[in-house]
């Protein structure tokens, strides 16, 4: 017993110092520069795909803009809008030549017309389908109210064209202590059976900073590496 006890203690503190180093990681690539490089209204006009992609998705207001804003440390990098569907193309920032992020248009509501709602939303599946450098999909769904039959929707289109997709719960600090586990087990059970999900999500409050160096940590591991001069 008292050598599995050791055992136990060692593989804990082994895992520690991999988290450590893990949050560490991201800390210093998100420390680095990180600069707008272009918006895109359609495929033709999509930067060169020289870097690994991490691409940002969900409903209208949901605070994409302001997690990138967040993780960054900047408070205008991505516009970030009281007017749900502001985002209308395809926006992608460069950080450090490791990794590039891309803010896509949100879903589900937006104060234009029919057809620039459907224009875009055609421009986001084909990017989602057949972009080869896109490493991952996050997909952010509001904490306070949880997975929609919207958000059933998209994923079915990620798990058709088998684009790997984390869930981010966004907007921690509104959702009560008690009710953050239960939350969590929900939207697990939810993905479960989903064959591009992700297994393990993540909640954020981009307010309050709650998840920020777990989330750097994890795009992190989808950078490339490079030799800082």
């Amino acid at each position: 017993m008292d050598t599995k006890n050791t055992e136990n203690r060692k593989l804990s503190t082994e895992q520690q110092a991999i988290n450590k180093e893990k949050l560490e990681a991201g800390r210093l690539l998100f420390a680095r520069e990180c600069s707008f490089v272009m918006g895109a209204v359609d495929l033709k006009h999509l930067p060169p795909a020289e870097l690994p992609e991490v691409a940002f998705a969900g409903r209208s207001n949901v605070g994409k803009s302001t997690l990138l804003n967040a993780l960054t440390n900047r408070k205008s990098l991505a516009r970030a809008s009281n007017t749900p569907g502001r985002t209308r193309e395809l926006n992608f920032f460069n950080l450090d030549d490791r990794l590039m992020l891309v803010d896509l248009p949100g879903y589900g509501y937006a104060r234009t017309s029919r057809d620039s709602v459907e224009k875009w939303t055609k421009l986001t599946k084909a990017y989602l389908k057949g972009r080869a450098s896109l490493a991952r999909c996050f997909l952010l769904i509001d904490g306070r109210h949880g997975i929609k039959p919207i958000d059933l929707a998209i994923m079915d289109e990620f798990d058709e064209a088998a684009v790997v997709y984390q869930i981010i719960l966004t907007k921690a600090d509104k959702v009560k202590l008690d009710d953050r586990q239960p939350l969590i087990d929900r939207t697990q059970k939810t993905i479960a059976k989903r064959p591009a999900a992700h297994p393990h999500l993540l909640l954020v409050s981009s307010n309050k900073g709650h998840g920020i160096a777990e989330l750097r940590a994890e795009m992190a591991t989808l950078s490339v590496s490079k030799v800082i001069k």
